[in-house]
């Protein structure tokens, strides 16, 4: 007879993988760091037919941001706007309620909760663009990959969406929770070369 489940714990897509400390190469400073981000809860966003002025007219209102037209970045006080092709957006915020209140606000556009369908990580460290470009087919360096980017595209063969806030040098990548194993395994490969530490999640 099969035991009663009386709750259910949330975790996360890196519990149990991204392990905190030095793994590989420690004979130098790393070269690497990666963050997974516990803390970001995901919502895409897909305006309706039509209503893009007055989608854009709702965000301007009520978080005070205008969703990017381009593949970049809008960091607003109550959340982000990631572009991720025409009139669709990942929106991102430490609200736990964020993707339901976005549900519930916007009637010109479809909001689709991606808190357990996406894995964030956050990278930086004198070689971290080094190591996505071994398996990245665009060009990630500061002058073509810069502040406030965002880019849809395959890294190691899977997958992610890309991007670089404004006010900071890390990047960021959300990849489908699927397939956060396979991106870890190849990261870490990737990355030993240049010294990787591995911080406590954000979040936590």
């Amino acid at each position: 007879m099969s035991e009663q489940v009386s709750s259910w714990r949330r975790v996360s897509a890196w519990n149990g993988i991204a392990i905190a400390g030095r793994p590989g190469v420690t004979d130098r400073a790393p070269g690497v760091i990666v963050t997974p981000r516990h803390d970001l809860l995901a919502a895409f966003v897909i305006g309706l037919h039509g209503e893009d002025a007055a989608l854009k007219s709702h965000f301007v209102s009520r978080y005070g941001i205008e969703p990017p037209e381009a593949p970049r970045v809008v960091l607003g006080k109550m959340l982000d706007l990631v572009w991720s092709s025409p009139s669709q957006w990942l929106a991102l915020s430490r609200n736990p309620r964020m993707p339901s209140e976005l549900a519930v606000d916007l009637k010109e556009a479809a909001v689709s909760d991606q808190g357990d369908g996406r894995a964030i990580l956050r990278l930086e460290g004198a070689h971290a663009r080094d190591a996505l470009a071994k398996g990245c087919p665009i060009d990630l360096q500061p002058k073509a990959f810069r502040r406030g980017d965002t880019a849809l595209t395959a890294i190691g063969g899977i997958g992610v969406q890309l991007w670089q806030a404004k006010s900071e040098d890390a990047l960021h990548v959300a990849i489908f929770r699927s397939m956060a194993g396979s991106f870890w395994s190849w990261l870490l490969q990737s990355s030993q070369e240049f010294g990787v530490e591995i911080r406590a999640p954000m979040g936590d």
